[in-house]
């Protein structure tokens, strides 16, 4: 699959690692929507995320798998993969009316197809702070042309 076929507005097929739990989605702007995060939780999880609005999310095997993980202010509801412990998506507290998925549950995409990923100010977090910039910086990948 070609990169630009991501950002036409057609559902797209995703599941955790071990295919437990696997879900259909549309994306709300294509790839232009890729970021990462740099709060503490963020950071540690390492994953690049994708937006889709709630109503164009649908679990359509193994929701019964799915595990819930909130912390600090309890908003935003990160989904695991009970099995093989893959996150999937999270409902976000900075756009409620969005899910951020995982791009590397999407079938055909991986985070090593982008060349650079926007990080957001994740540690501020926009609704606790009055302003200031909301990109903290870039995640760049580049392959070893050698291989």
């Amino acid at each position: 699959m070609n990169l630009s076929d991501f950002d036409d507005r057609r559902e797209l097929e995703a599941a955790c690692h071990c295919g437990a739990v696997r879900f259909r989605l549309v994306l709300t702007d294509g790839l232009r929507s890729a970021r990462r995060c740099n709060c503490s939780y963020c950071s540690m999880r390492g994953a690049v995320a994708v937006s889709t609005d709630l109503e164009n999310l649908q679990v359509v095997q193994g929701a019964e798998k799915l595990t819930l993980y909130q912390f600090n202010t309890g908003q935003a509801k990160h989904y695991f993969c009970s099995v093989c412990g893959i996150y999937t998506f999270h409902s976000r507290r900075s756009t409620p009316t969005q899910y951020g998925v995982n791009a590397s549950c999407i079938e055909g995409l991986s985070p090593f197809d982008f060349a650079d990923v926007p990080v957001l100010e994740g540690r501020s977090h926009p609704k606790d702070r009055g302003g200031g910039p909301l990109t903290a910086g870039w995640l760049s990948y580049r392959a070893n042309e050698r291989t």
